[in-house]
């Protein structure tokens, strides 16, 4: 790429945040503090949420298009109807 098409990108993401655009992007996207992982069960559909440290969460992996998301919070992910993963 040129360093023009790198001057562009850079002008409209600064611009996308100096007018507060970031606030319609979910804070789950950009905030690493919302590290629970809301998966849906093979077995069932179960809608389950990972915490760090605890059991499978390491090889849980978030697929968007199956309805699975990050959470920043327990008291999020249960609020939104999840259970937290009993392993």
């Amino acid at each position: 790429m040129s360093n023009f098409t790198f001057l562009v990108i850079g002008a409209s993401v600064a611009s996308f945040l100096a007018i507060g655009g970031y606030s319609l992007v979910p804070r789950e996207i950009y905030d690493p503090s919302c590290n629970i992982k809301g998966n849906v069960s093979y077995n069932g559909g179960q809608r389950i949420y990972h915490v760090p440290g605890q059991h499978y969460y390491d090889e849980t992996r978030i697929t968007y298009t199956r309805g699975e998301r990050w959470f920043c919070s327990e008291a999020d992910a249960k609020a939104a109807g999840w259970c937290r993963a009993g392993y």
